[in-house]
């Protein structure tokens, strides 16, 4: 598989990737505080683009105000948030890349400081962790929206002019709260059984697919086991998702696997893309990320059936990795580098200073 990872791939739709090189959706804070797209997030996407990726994805963008999960997040609920998405659309395919936006809802995870109201997910559940802040179960109702959200959504990326979106299954988020057997405890259509637990995912990527042109992409992303915030997650459940969300239309899938080294935890004898591989048909790619930082690194997953790799931090501290990635001695940067040398890589004092709480990406001058 050397090579494989510098030369185009053509996907379903007709689109052609430039390479296997994909920027992860990164949580950066730059947007305002009513969703609107900043010139620093654009700036910081764009830069990526130049530098090669081929597709650049943007940060989780909530579908409602309900959902919104972090302070300065990026909005496609609102038609006053077109404008700047059309710039930024633009901006990243007149870079050469393929423009995605990655639709989420952060359920539980979205908290009231934000929203001004009670989270809300699957069922009503607590955790032992610091501000936690217990949800009430959804109601028929709130379902109902949150589907129609990320609908709407979809049809406002592709107006805006992006090639894509990834509905947002993995991490522990709405969609991921509803796939879990610990979080999602009801008991009529949308919990109990794995297909009914499936529902919500499966039935907002169907309606997206239904919604937007046919060679516009929709793809999902999705944790395979339990890490972090998702939790109550099965391998062999996830590998059943990934070929029914290839039934319903997704045109790619995306594995977040945290790091692409280790094992499956139910399997410790199988490395998780193999599986992932073969539960798809031929037709559809699959994306991993997971603390891939060298070119070996990501070629090694390639060899192992994935058809795209995605880098988060690695492309923070390097936007023109996959151009740099053609010398065969290119060694990225690790980090830890200054503010004012992140500022060179298109990275505003508002990401640096989400940034800090990864020591390995920014030190002090």
């Amino acid at each position: 598989m050397s090579g494989a990872l510098l030369s185009p791939l053509r996907l379903r739709n007709g689109l052609v990737a430039r390479n296997r090189v994909w920027l992860a959706p990164l949580t950066n804070q730059q947007s305002r505080d009513d969703g609107v797209c900043s010139p620093e997030e654009q700036r910081w996407l764009e830069r990526r683009a130049e530098g090669g990726f081929s597709v650049v994805e943007t940060c989780a963008a909530h579908v409602s105000r309900d959902g919104q999960g972090f302070d300065g997040q990026l909005g496609v609920w609102g038609d006053h948030q077109l404008p700047r998405l059309r710039e930024l659309a633009a901006g990243i395919t007149g870079a050469g890349a393929i423009g995605l936006v990655q639709l989420y809802h952060g359920g539980v995870r979205s908290p009231s400081r934000l929203t001004g109201q009670q989270p809300w997910s699957a069922s009503s559940f607590t955790e032992a962790k610091p501000d936690f802040e217990v949800p009430r179960a959804a109601d028929v109702r709130d379902i109902e929206d949150a589907l129609d959200a990320f609908e709407q959504a979809a049809r406002r990326a592709a107006a805006a002019g992006f090639q894509g979106v990834e509905l947002h299954g993995a991490h522990g988020y709405l969609l991921g709260q509803f796939l879990s057997s610990a979080m999602n405890q009801r008991t009529d259509e949308w919990g109990g059984s794995f297909a009914n637990r499936a529902r919500l995912i499966r039935t907002a990527v169907r309606r997206v697919r239904a919604a937007t042109p046919a060679q516009f992409l929709v793809g999902a992303r999705i944790s395979p086991e339990d890490f972090g915030h998702a939790r109550g997650l099965d391998l062999d459940e996830s590998l059943q998702l990934a070929a029914w969300l290839a039934e319903d239309g997704v045109d790619f899938l995306h594995v977040s696997l945290w790091d692409t080294r280790k094992n499956t935890a139910k399997r410790p004898d199988q490395h998780p893309v193999p599986l992932f591989r073969a539960a798809l048909p031929a037709g559809v790619p699959l994306v991993v990320a997971g603390n891939i930082w060298t070119r070996a690194e990501a070629e090694a997953q390639l060899g192992l059936g994935a058809d795209f790799v995605a880098l988060g931090k690695v492309a923070i501290l390097n936007p023109d990795w996959p151009r740099r990635a053609a010398d065969p001695a290119y060694e990225p940067e690790r980090g830890p580098l200054t503010p004012a040398q992140l500022h060179d890589l298109a990275i505003s004092d508002t990401f640096v200073d989400y940034l800090r709480r990864f020591r390995t990406i920014v030190r002090d001058a």
